[in-house]
């Protein structure tokens, strides 16, 4: 599995939510509303959720290997830094 596209959405409110992706994978594969959020220890991913009846909030989608999540945790961050840059180097 390769993820052959990132896009990424930034959020301009002040809260923890920073931004939204979407990734495709190998060129066939969309997942939509990858959640990049501000946490204590940096910035992380969650995976797309829907609220139960019992008002918790469960995965959609989400990877089952360790390596996998990791994997496109690094690759949205990255495209989410390479994001933050560019934004940056214009507005100066």
């Amino acid at each position: 599995m390769t993820i052959t596209d990132v896009r990424v959405r930034k959020i301009s409110n002040e809260g923890k939510m920073k931004a939204v992706a979407s990734i495709t994978l190998d060129e066939e594969f969309v997942v939509h509303d990858i959640k990049i959020i501000e946490g204590e220890k940096g910035l992380f991913i969650a995976m797309p959720s829907r609220k139960t009846a019992e008002n918790e909030f469960r995965d959609i989608a989400h990877p089952i290997k360790a390596d996998t999540r990791e994997y496109i945790q690094t690759t949205i961050l990255k495209a989410y830094e390479e994001c933050t840059s560019a934004e940056e180097k214009s507005s100066s």
